[in-house]
């Protein structure tokens, strides 16, 4: 079982904090999801199968990010304010982020938004309902 693993089974079923961690993660090569950052925290007890050994802490986020470039801050706010209570002006925030963190901050906000689980309605040709179906997420992982 590797770190990632343990990150989302922690985050499982929280759809806001699995996609924050999905952001950490994927983006910049996964730097911000490794111990060391002061918001990845690991048990160093394993407890047994199933146990979450590692969780990560977003609300001090905003804390410990004052020292990197000002789109990686930006990228971790984004990050934290999925998850938590982390307050973000998101005009200030996605202005400078490149396109791949683009499209990863679209994919959390689908996921954050539940949309990977919403179902829609289909009609009989004379407008009656017919059945439910399933969605696809608005935007996929890339």
């Amino acid at each position: 079982m590797t770190l990632a693993d343990d990150l989302r089974r922690w985050a499982k079923g929280m759809y806001g904090i699995e996609a924050a961690t999905e952001l950490l993660l994927r983006a910049f090569d996964g730097k911000f999801a490794t111990p060391g950052n002061p918001w990845i925290h690991t048990s160093v007890e394993v407890v047994g199968p199933g146990a979450v050994n590692a969780w990560i802490d977003f609300e001090s986020i905003p804390d410990h990010s004052g020292a990197l470039s000002g789109g990686e801050r930006k990228f971790l706010l984004l990050a934290a304010s999925l998850a938590t209570d982390v307050p973000v002006v998101l005009g200030d925030v996605v202005t400078g982020l490149d396109r791949q963190n683009v499209e990863l901050l679209l994919a959390a906000i689908a996921h954050a938004a539940g949309s990977h689980e919403h179902s829609g309605m289909t009609f009989h040709d004379d407008g009656t309902p017919k059945a439910f179906t399933h969605l696809t997420t608005l935007y996929r992982w890339p």
